[in-house]
């Protein structure tokens, strides 16, 4: 009687101590796929900031070449003070237009990234 009573228990441990190594295994396999998952989506972000810095950087190079394009024709068009006097206000207005497109652009994007990291991480804290 006392070896079966003695049997039980050790099978009744057995079977704990085996759920137990099954749930901890469970919760460090889930850990292991938050990390990842917050590292692939982290990778994304950084790569994404790239391909948005250098078409930012093309984009811009490409308007400013083409608003010196416009100056030195217009400059060449200018006969007169008044003409030159038109030709920098109007420049002027191109350029200011320019950077408030510009700024809107990059704020936007700031913007965005700033949702973005914040879902990641937020779905990375949800679990």
């Amino acid at each position: 009687m006392f070896r079966e009573v003695y049997m039980a228990e050790f099978s009744e441990a057995r079977n704990m101590t085996e759920q137990a190594a099954a749930e901890a295994a469970e919760r460090v396999t889930k850990v292991n796929q938050n990390t990842l998952n917050f590292l692939f989506g982290a990778h994304r972000l950084v790569m994404e900031e790239l391909v948005f810095a250098s078409n930012e950087l093309l984009e811009r190079a490409r308007t400013e070449a083409h608003l010196f394009t416009e100056f030195v024709s217009k400059m060449a068009g200018a006969h007169s003070v008044n003409g030159i006097r038109e030709m920098a206000t109007e420049c002027g207005q191109h350029q200011i237009d320019f950077i408030r497109r510009d700024s809107e652009r990059i704020f936007a994007h700031g913007q965005r990234m700033v949702d973005a990291a914040l879902k990641l991480a937020t779905r990375q804290i949800d679990g």
